[in-house]
């Protein structure tokens, strides 16, 4: 595509990517204020958890609660991660408008976080999709197709595999399929490259595109996926985050730089960028011994950044 979209949407996912990678146990009320605050500032798709044992991640044993909080806000698009069909199920009890189910395209990586291989996980989502459909219930299925781009434990993944996951996972009954660069390995050459392709095969489900920051590409891997027509992209706050179970896969995407970016390119977000810097000096103070990161907070908005970076009035 020649021309980038006039708006695109930032997906936090913060509070469950974010927090599932660090040792502080942010209590629920700071939670709840986070999502509130989230809100107000402008965002309107937040990851509030994911519906797996608390004694497997204590950090994220409360997302049914928070699920029913965030359903309360109105226009709020509610999303959890589920490993599996207990966890589906919980999605669908709490009436979470979208479950996002982790496939990896790496054998090894898929059996180090799930302890599955990756056909086996797409088999039970089969199995989802029919428990969603029994219980009549609306939330919509992703499949997100994670170490697209490499994995740190196996190390080259053939982009072969990557677009035969997500066919697969697309006949097993999804709704969406997204992309992750869960190790930072993506450069936007080949982001631009698999995203073209991803896009023959899902067409408008190609739903979202998560980037690590681990070697300082994340922002410019957005602007390589912005340009095949993707316009929803996964970010934390601060750039906290990662994935436990792949070795050196630092960093998210940092909501506020990915939301002056794309302001800063015309492309509208709903974002007020100053209440989302005000959040993140909250979050600064709510995990004092865990390692942020982001370039806004420090630098501060540029003087010629004008009415571009604000939002005025924002429907609450």
């Amino acid at each position: 595509m020649s021309t980038l979209p006039a708006h695109a949407t930032i997906r936090e996912v913060g509070l469950r990517d974010g927090l599932q990678s660090i040792r502080t146990i942010l209590p629920t009320e700071r939670k709840i204020e986070w999502i509130a605050d989230a809100y107000r500032a402008g965002q309107r798709e937040i990851e509030v958890g994911s519906f797996v044992p608390a004694r497997l991640l204590p950090q994220l044993a409360d997302t049914a609660e928070l699920v029913t909080y965030a359903k309360t806000l109105p226009g709020l698009f509610v999303s959890v991660l589920v490993p599996n069909l207990k966890g589906a199920e919980r999605a669908i009890e709490t009436n979470a408008d979208l479950m996002l189910i982790p496939v990896s395209a790496s054998r090894e990586h898929s059996l180090a976080n799930l302890r599955k291989l990756p056909d086996e996980v797409i088999a039970e989502v089969a199995r989802m999709r029919a428990a969603r459909d029994a219980a009549g219930s609306a939330t919509l299925i992703e499949g997100g197709i994670g170490t697209a781009f490499g994995c740190t434990i196996q190390g080259d993944v053939d982009q072969v595999e990557v677009l035969r996951c997500m066919q697969a996972l697309l006949d097993a009954g999804v709704d969406r399929v997204s992309l992750a660069d869960t190790v930072g390995y993506a450069s936007p050459s080949a982001v631009r490259e698999l995203f073209d392709k991803a896009r023959d095969i899902a067409g408008e489900r190609l739903w979202c595109g998560h980037f690590h920051d681990t070697r300082g590409l994340a922002l410019a891997n957005v602007y390589a996926a912005l340009q095949t027509g993707v316009t929803r992209f996964d970010a934390t706050l601060a750039g906290i985050g990662g994935c436990p179970h792949a070795p050196g896969a630092s960093g998210n995407a940092s909501s506020e730089d990915l939301a002056f970016m794309l302001a800063d390119m015309g492309i509208e977000t709903g974002i007020d960028i100053p209440a989302l810097l005000a959040l993140r000096k909250k979050i600064a103070e709510w995990l004092p011994n865990e390692t942020l990161h982001g370039s806004l907070w420090r630098a501060g908005l540029p003087k010629t950044a004008g009415t571009r970076c604000a939002v005025s009035e924002i429907d609450v």
